[in-house]
């Protein structure tokens, strides 16, 4: 008797919860494995299974590989603020009929004394910078940096993974790091460089969350920049059990 051949999920990845959903679904003899990566972290996480690193070419270019290497199954676990692609995603899936489910991690929430300054844009952040504080703590990547390099007053703390290139503020200093942090590292760094304004996106989950307590401890206020609009009518799972149960439901 001959078993059916194994289904093939693609995961759009590079965050922690699609490792998590990778390692999950790795080993399942009913399933093929692939992980995408954009190639924008020069040593990424590699997630277990078979991964593949780069671009697709836009939608056409990632329905082309869809139904070439026969995916039965999408899912897009990429950064919440990686807009383009899950619209890519969205419409790849939907030109070849490949059912597609979104993992986001759900948004940060502010809580009694925090300070928070919503923007929308990092061009809005911008703009709202000087008004609140002089040493700025930016935790908003590496690519994002030009919105701000025409600053000259404040001073930048920048954290990202990899060294950041030009344009960026001309008063800076990086340090070249990745999370998870802790609550002690984020207060005793805040403390040391005397931040009076922290700058990040709402990217959501744990692992870089603790700067928000350290920064609510401290009196910090922080500029939070909200996420880019999600493609409609596209299901969404906040973890990877969410995920595995959808997938062996789309796929029974």
């Amino acid at each position: 008797m001959n078993s059916a051949p194994a289904r093939h999920v693609l995961i759009l990845g590079g965050t922690t919860e699609a490792r998590r959903l990778a390692a999950e679904l790795d080993g399942d003899p009913a399933l093929r494995v692939t992980s995408s990566l954009a190639g924008r972290v020069a040593e990424p996480r590699l997630p277990e299974g078979q991964v593949r690193i780069g671009g697709f070419g836009g939608a056409e270019g990632m329905a082309r590989w869809l139904r070439e290497h026969q995916v039965d199954a999408l899912i897009d676990a990429t950064h919440p603020f990686a807009g383009t692609i899950s619209l890519h995603a969205a419409q790849a899936a939907a030109s070849v009929h490949v059912p597609l489910l979104a993992l986001r991690r759900p948004g940060w929430v502010a809580g009694p004394g925090d300070r928070w300054h919503p923007a929308g844009s990092l061009a809005e952040a911008a703009r709202l910078l000087p008004a609140l504080g002089e040493r700025v703590f930016l935790t908003t990547g590496r690519m994002g940096l030009a919105a701000f390099a025409h600053l000259t007053d404040p001073w930048f703390l920048v954290r990202s993974v990899d060294a950041p290139e030009p344009p960026v503020p001309p008063r800076m200093a990086v340090i070249l790091d990745r999370g998870p942090f802790t609550l002690e590292g984020e207060a005793e760094l805040l403390a040391r460089h005397r931040i009076d304004v922290l700058v990040t996106k709402d990217s959501g989950g744990q692992a870089t969350a603790p700067k928000l307590t350290a920064a609510r401890e401290a009196g910090v206020p922080v500029i939070v920049i909200r996420r880019p609009p999600a493609p409609r009518n596209i299901p969404v799972a906040e973890d990877p059990a969410e995920a595995v149960a959808w997938l062996h439901t789309t796929l029974d």
